[in-house]
């Protein structure tokens, strides 16, 4: 007899090896396929900095979600810790960003420490060693600190805008805690319901929490977009594009969630639409990270 591997079956283990080549292929060709015909400048490197890019969402959402779903799932068997992992993950994410913006500008690695973006980058690298550690440590909580200081230095780094600067700064803290909230969590309550083989109580008190992040994502996602990006730009422009894909993505997943919402009052199970919703929201991250990567909207012009 064989047993199963940490995937599950292994038509199971094959389908994550195919959407994870899935993933990697359109983090590496989507930012260029976006951009066909918009007459746009490339990104250097625009493939694996939209990689490195996902891999910091990817371990923000994970250990922001953990740290929230710890407190949701109350008393019983938790499920392994990926947060001091996903800490490092983003750790490295970062340190790699910081090492291709020194290859890509062609600028001396002191130079580059100087400048916004290398400080930035430099802050999230520490921040998130630091996550880390608190982690591993006895009190896991206070990796809430450093994580907190790697979603400011995220934001300024997406808004080196010179009007209004402070109010882009904050819908993207907002945006990407309530984004980090949504999908971690959520994965971390359905690793929680496996391992207990149930736990309605631990879905509704995330479900409760979820409606908050719902709703600031669709308040400051609506403001941002009003921002940055001009009307005439919307289907002319890489980031326009993706924005409405993303648009796509947030539908669907807000109708995953009124079915999961509306199975889990009826006594129903709700588990099946909150697997397809966190996986939904995985395409969300994915859309997000080529988001920072393609040009600003703002310097299209007809």
């Amino acid at each position: 007899m064989t047993l199963p591997g940490p995937f599950g079956t292994p038509s199971r283990l094959t389908a994550v090896i195919l959407a994870a080549v899935a993933v990697l292929a359109v983090a590496l060709l989507g930012a260029g396929l976006a951009q066909t015909g918009t007459g746009e400048l490339r990104i250097p490197a625009e493939g694996t900095t939209t990689v490195l890019r996902l891999l910091v969402l990817t371990g923000l959402a994970v250990h922001i979600g953990e740290l929230a779903g710890r407190r949701l799932a109350g008393e019983g068997p938790r499920p392994r810790a990926w947060s001091a992992p996903a800490a490092l993950l983003a750790a490295t994410a970062s340190a790699g960003l910081l090492l291709l913006f020194t290859v890509v500008s062609g600028l001396s690695t002191s130079v580059v420490y100087g400048l916004r973006e290398g400080r930035l980058l430099l802050v999230s690298a520490n921040a998130f060693v630091l996550a880390a550690l608190c982690a591993a440590s006895r009190r896991p909580g206070l990796a809430a600190l450093p994580l907190a200081l790697a979603v400011g230095a995220e934001a300024l780094r997406a808004h080196p805008e010179t009007h209004q600067p402070l109010l882009g700064t904050g819908l993207t803290v907002v945006h990407l805690t309530a984004a980090s909230l949504w999908t971690g969590t959520l994965l971390y309550v359905l690793r929680t319901m496996r391992l207990r083989g149930g736990g309605r109580d631990v879905l509704l008190r995330y479900a409760r929490m979820a409606a908050w992040a719902y709703a600031a994502l669709a308040v400051t996602g609506t403001v941002t977009t009003l921002r940055k990006l001009p009307l005439d730009a919307v289907l002319n422009t890489a980031y326009g594009r993706l924005l409405l894909v993303k648009l796509a993505l947030f539908g669907g997943v807000s109708m995953l969630a009124l079915a999961a919402r509306g199975r889990l009052m009826s006594g129903g199970n709700a588990q099946a639409p909150a697997r397809v919703e966190v996986s939904v929201l995985a395409g969300i991250v994915l859309v997000s990270a080529l988001l920072t990567v393609v040009p600003d909207p703002h310097g299209f012009a007809r």
